[in-house]
């Protein structure tokens, strides 16, 4: 991550009635902000039915924290939530420095992530279209910012008001992105004629995915630290297994109000786990609101299209959490899933876990077949119908160690050793 002059931030949230979870979210933007190098000074919740239209928060609330923020030296306001143009520009009169919203604090997370050319077009498409939006109401922003947080990414020449300007390189990025997806869709396609199964490693951000990668996949080497959005191009890796063919994809995690310029912006990085044969859903069961951190992805799932795949919930971390009988009947019952707990870090559950990936994307089961020569059609029937594992030309015939479905099986019984 770029350095820049340390930010001192002031957080701001609301505590809607029917919500409920100001607090909880506003602890998650702390986080967010320490991940992008911003220090909190103050956080502040204001309880109301609705947002004010002009300035989020009441316009007297402002005014006080603005001059709370005088004392401490603030020179950032953070607001935990989507912020319209017009009522970033009333905060800034207000405050008399910059405002950002939850957004732009992720979408600059993301920014400083992006290693891979689709990864940096697509949080760059991401940041154009959420800040061409709201133009007419960050004139003040962009004369303030002169670097630091919120303008990482494509820069302030990048974001001027020239509309056909921005309009044009949303458009060039789109067609990029398009390019780079149809590569990725060859592949997958290439993937599938091969026999290889593909699945997917979804979850909350810090989740401990890539960790547990690391440890079903061996030399994987994906990268692993303790922060917020780690991982964010997806990564694959073979699984390693008894002649199955399994390729592990880790993708982005999710988080509380994921931003929806994001969601459609890394949509054909999603389609990677749309297109999965298994969700792996990763929980940090040691972290206390992993409960509330489920039902956010488990939306989330929902909302991409997702929540009727086969999946697998896997509680990582038990080394931290201890003993998970109860939690883990509780929530096989609740969500009609398989759940184990496992350890990406001492190893504990991992080789129950890679049978029961196995058995979940190989319902059919392996069987050894012998060809005569003259059997040619019923062979052809046979990779047709079956995953082919090995094949060896022998004196008596072709040699087939083949994954036959159940239903398939009395067509080629007559062959079996």
């Amino acid at each position: 991550m770029e350095n820049y002059e340390k930010d001192l931030a002031v957080l701001i949230g609301v505590d809607f009635e029917e919500e409920n979870d100001a607090e909880r979210s506003l602890d998650e933007l702390e986080r967010l902000a320490e991940t992008a190098g911003v220090e909190t000074a103050l956080k502040s919740i204001q309880r109301r039915k609705a947002p004010s239209p002009a300035t989020y928060i009441g316009r007297g609330k402002a005014e006080e924290i603005a001059e709370l923020c005088k004392q401490q030296d603030v020179n950032i306001v953070i607001v935990d939530d989507e912020l319209k143009g017009s009522q970033i520009r009333e905060l800034e009169d207000i405050f008399d420095m910059r405002v950002i919203d939850r957004t732009t604090l992720i979408l600059d997370i993301f920014a400083s992530r992006a290693t891979s050319l689709e990864g940096s077009l697509q949080v760059e498409l991401a940041q154009l279209i959420y800040r061409l939006l709201r133009l007419t109401g960050i004139g003040t922003e962009l004369s303030r910012l002169g670097g630091g947080i919120g303008t990482r990414g494509p820069g302030e020449t990048k974001l001027e008001s020239d509309r056909r300007h921005i309009r044009r390189r949303i458009l060039s990025i789109q067609q990029q992105l398009d390019e780079i997806a149809k590569r990725r869709e060859l592949s997958r396609k290439k993937r599938a004629k091969d026999g290889a199964v593909t699945v997917a490693l979804v979850g909350y951000t810090n989740a401990g995915k890539s960790s547990l990668m690391n440890a079903l996949c061996e030399n994987a080497g994906v990268y692993v630290q303790d922060q917020l959005f780690a991982t964010l191009d997806p990564t694959i890796r073979r699984l390693e297994t008894d002649g199955e063919d399994v390729l592990l994809v880790d993708t982005v995690g999710f988080i509380r109000k994921l931003p929806h310029t994001l969601v459609n912006a890394f949509s054909s990085t999603l389609e990677e786990s749309l297109c999965a044969s298994l969700l792996l859903i990763v929980v940090d069961s040691s972290d206390s609101e992993a409960q509330d951190q489920l039902e956010i992805v488990s939306k989330l799932l929902y909302d991409l299209g997702a929540s009727d795949k086969p999946a697998l919930l896997v509680l990582n971390k038990c080394d931290i959490a201890g003993d998970l009988t109860e939690e883990t009947a509780i929530l096989s019952y609740q969500y009609k899933v398989p759940v184990l707990s496992v350890s990406a870090v001492t190893g504990e559950g991992l080789e129950e876990l890679k049978k029961t990936i196995i058995d979940i994307v190989f319902p059919a089961k392996v069987y050894d077949l012998v060809f005569p020569y003259s059997e040619g059609g019923a062979l052809a029937l046979l990779h047709d119908k079956s995953i082919i594992l090995n094949t060896e030309h022998m004196a008596d015939g072709t040699h087939i160690k083949a994954r036959i479905n159940n239903e398939d099986v009395p067509k080629f019984e007559r062959f079996f050793i």
